[in-house]
């Protein structure tokens, strides 16, 4: 029975991946430094491990495209860019520590 779905169920790989959401993609970056910080376990892996290097380039990419984008955001995408970014930078700082 493992193998066999049920009438209407697909399998993940066979969903499209959704594109062009600014807070999804800005999610999705957050998420990534969450891994390199050693935030989030690795669920191939099942590890966390901490990439300094690969953290501070992923948040110097968030700033980055919060200063491009700045004047074209709406409030609530804003809002969103700077929580991770604030997020990230307090999580950042203590792991330097």
């Amino acid at each position: 029975m493992s193998g066999e779905r049920r009438m209407g169920e697909r399998r993940a790989d066979e969903m499209p991946l959704p594109g062009g959401d600014f807070r999804l993609f800005v999610t999705r970056l957050s998420v990534q430094a969450m891994f390199s910080l050693g935030l989030l376990e690795h669920p191939i892996t099942k590890t966390r491990e901490v990439n300094v290097d690969g953290a501070r380039m992923l948040i110097d990419d968030l700033e980055m495209l919060r200063e491009k984008t700045a004047s074209n955001l709406d409030e609530d995408e804003q809002e969103h860019i700077d929580k991770a970014l604030h997020e990230l930078r307090l999580a950042f700082e203590r792991i330097e520590e």
